[in-house]
């Protein structure tokens, strides 16, 4: 009971405390990292005992885990949040990460068919965040055997390294270069398979696609669905899925989000016993640790009680824009729906230049740059897997500051444009990450700029932005509902 009190008071002052896709080779700033060796083989792993049916209601043991919030958990347990705070009152009104390790009471309402509460592996070294900052995947195959040790290719504007390819698209998906590897290995024996049958390129991954080929589309189309898959999981909207043989899972409450993501991921490309052994003890999981050790020695990377700091909004307070985008992709074309769009004002529609500057939401460091692509990196550390980051698409790039640029929050980064991948019209789309993980737009921590806070709408890039009594619409063809006023007291 002593404990318990403590445990209480720390987590209350830990309260109080604490459609878009660019293709060429960027150029970033990034800290010399540490090499990493190839570890031992690990023993297997126990898996847990199936659960049992419950009471309705029944109060269960949960510890939390990092990124979890009130919403997602009342989905996951069939609950409510009403429910989850009687049970557990030291939790604050203004809650939004649960305190990662934290005791909690969850009333659950059984619901059947809830699949193995194996974990895969932590959500830390899932995302491209603090623990992969310390990994450089070229060095780590070029001490390493198998047809990866020599593999390239034509991506990007140029041919590739498998060690560029998995950093290339751990950078854009922001997935761990490690968990790309050990899916290479995993359905392809990359490190463990001397020579890559040419006819097993193509689909090499398994995802069965006349158009992402070969390695690295397939790493991207892969790495889309188990974005899509995490973040779902992590906002409690994947609650189910059908194996290949109709089957219906419905993940373990207990479960993690990249725990989730790799089991939906597997339940598209395998037979039900493939699966089933993909997302044991001696499957991906192995794989996993026999390349890079135990990756439960990772440290959580989202804190209890994350939040924002303070944005502006990213043009200049004297002019009119326009919302033309509600919460959509962050990178891709899936979950999470993390970024928002605005448009210069102009007299003119489709892809034209503008003279009218995008700017900075805050203080930060440019850190990498592309083809209308710009990263500013909040804390200055140099690492965009680090802290909190902005994401920046379609600035053109004739004007833009040069990579290496610390900028004050309201200076001009450049120009929207429509460079940078598919766009109708020129505009800018920004989106949040932190420590690697993409935050949603309308979630528990909002993107909120200069006060305007972000609201999703039933598909995405619906929505509106609400301050106050004002709301602006989200509209790609925007009129006068979707014009953002000036504001000159910014």
């Amino acid at each position: 009971m002593k404990n318990l009190k403590i445990y209480s008071i720390l987590f209350l002052l830990t309260f109080i405390l604490s459609a878009c896709s660019p293709s060429p080779l960027p150029t970033m700033i990034y800290p010399t990292p540490v090499d990493e060796a190839v570890v031992e083989v690990f023993a297997e792993i126990t898996p847990f005992p199936t659960r049992r049916a419950y009471e309705p209601g029944e109060l269960v043991e949960y510890i939390a885990q990092t990124g979890d919030t009130l919403p997602a958990l009342a989905t996951r347990f069939n609950t409510t949040e009403s429910e989850i705070r009687k049970a557990n009152p030291i939790i604050p009104d203004d809650a939004t990460t649960m305190p990662p390790g934290m005791p909690m009471q969850i009333p659950i309402y059984y619901r059947p068919l809830w699949g193995t509460p194996f974990q895969i592996i932590p959500d830390a070294v899932f995302v491209n965040g603090p623990d992969a900052v310390s990994f450089e995947a070229s060095a780590f195959i070029a001490q390493s055997g198998g047809w990866i040790h020599s593999y390239t290719a034509w991506a990007f504007s140029g041919t590739r390294t498998a060690g560029e390819i998995v950093d290339y698209v751990g950078l854009n998906y922001s997935i761990s270069p490690k968990v790309q590897l050990a899916l290479l290995e995993y359905l392809a024996g990359a490190f463990s398979q001397p020579e890559l049958d040419p006819a097993a390129e193509k689909n090499i991954l398994g995802l069965e696609t006349n158009y992402w080929t070969g390695v690295y589309l397939q790493l991207s189309h892969a790495s889309n669905l188990l974005n899509d898959s995490y973040y779902r999981w992590r906002n409690g909207e994947l609650l189910e899925f059908e194996l290949a043989d109709g089957s219906l899972v419905r993940p373990d409450p207990w479960q993690n989000a990249a725990s989730v993501a790799l089991q939906h991921f597997f339940s598209q490309i395998m037979g039900v016993a493939d699966f089933h052994r993909a997302i044991g003890p001696d499957g991906f999981s192995l794989t996993y640790q026999n390349l890079f050790g135990d990756p439960w020695d990772a440290e959580p990377h989202i804190p209890g009680s994350l939040s924002q700091p303070e944005l502006l909004l990213p043009f200049t307070p004297d002019k009119v824009w326009a919302f033309t985008g509600g919460p959509h992709t962050g990178w891709g074309s899936l979950a999470p729906w993390a970024a928002l769009d605005f448009a210069p004002p102009s007299t003119v529609t489709g892809c034209f230049p503008s003279s009218v500057p995008t700017t900075a939401v805050a203080d930060g460091l440019v850190v990498r740059d592309g083809t209308g692509l710009l990263i500013l990196d909040l804390d200055g550390d140099g690492d965009e897997r680090t802290g909190w980051v902005v994401l920046y698409l379609h600035i053109a790039n004739d004007g833009r500051v040069p990579l290496g640029t610390y900028v004050s929050a309201g200076d001009p980064l450049g120009f929207p444009s429509c460079e940078g991948g598919r766009s109708t019209g020129t505009h800018i789309h920004i989106a949040r990450k932190y420590n690697g993980e993409w935050v949603e737009a309308d979630g528990v921590v909002p993107f909120v700029l200069s006060g305007w806070r972000p609201l999703r709408g039933e598909a995405p890039y619906k929505g509106w932005l609400v301050k106050g009594p004002i709301t602006v619409l989200a509209s790609e063809n925007p009129d006068g509902r979707s014009m953002i006023p000036i504001d000159l007291d910014q």
